[in-house]
């Protein structure tokens, strides 16, 4: 697959902690990614959604984001539900699934030592971020899965955090861009509650309403706050 306009090379040099880690599990698991991983989705979509970073052994291994682990089976499972995916999703980069007026991107494009990327690598990061969003001509709403993805997005827009406080259900306006917010989708937040399958599903209806109408009415009433 070509690498991606303003994307991170295979063998990116931005953060030395990351490339050692990087290193250490090409040495380990040969056969995997083990790369920075690009976008999945067409340039021309209206949704961008971004998450935090690839899973060890989901985006990390196939080299697709949300692929091969359980985030990607909540997230793919509701996208394909509501219009936004086609195809069987079969958690590898090569089983035929595609994404629908939807791309996907994450603010940490390596996988970083328990899934906790620092603040000069998310910084490091950002200007990918801003390269991808600003490659999509058509793109009017952004889906942020968790605050470090919105607190990353509202910055590399040039905007203030404080002004786009993060909580899962809202809405917020930045620029002509509707950002829409969600817990994380991870098999952590699931489990323990945080975030239910229904919640991650209001989100999407509130967005396909969203696109399909210009409404962006937030659903925080019906979910809890961070």
């Amino acid at each position: 697959m070509p690498q991606q306009s303003g994307a991170p090379g295979r063998n990116c040099p931005r953060c030395p902690r990351l490339v050692a880690f990087r290193k250490s599990w090409r040495a380990q698991e040969p056969d995997w990614f083990n790369a920075p991983v690009d976008s999945f989705g067409p340039r021309d979509a209206r949704l961008l959604i971004v998450g935090l970073a690839p899973g060890l052994r989901g985006a990390n291994r196939t080299g697709r984001p949300f692929t091969g682990d359980y985030a990607g089976d909540l997230l793919y499972g509701t996208l394909k539900r509501l219009g936004f995916a086609a195809g069987t999703y079969g958690a590898r980069a090569d089983d035929g699934f595609t994404l629908v007026d939807c791309r996907i991107t994450n603010a940490v494009r390596c996988v970083p030592p328990e899934n906790k990327p620092t603040p000069e690598e998310i910084a490091a990061c950002r200007p990918f971020l801003a390269a991808t969003f600003k490659d999509m001509p058509r793109l009017a709403a952004v889906l942020a899965l968790g605050r470090i993805a919105h607190e990353s997005f509202v910055l590399a827009c040039g905007a203030r955090r404080a002004d786009y406080p993060f909580g899962h259900g809202r809405v917020h306006h930045v620029g002509a861009l509707a950002l829409f917010d969600s817990y994380h989708c991870s098999r952590y937040n699931t489990n323990t509650g945080v975030l239910t399958a229904d919640m991650f599903r209001a989100v999407i209806v509130n967005i396909r309403k969203h696109l399909e109408t210009g409404d962006t009415a937030t659903i925080a009433a019906r979910c809890p706050q961070s």
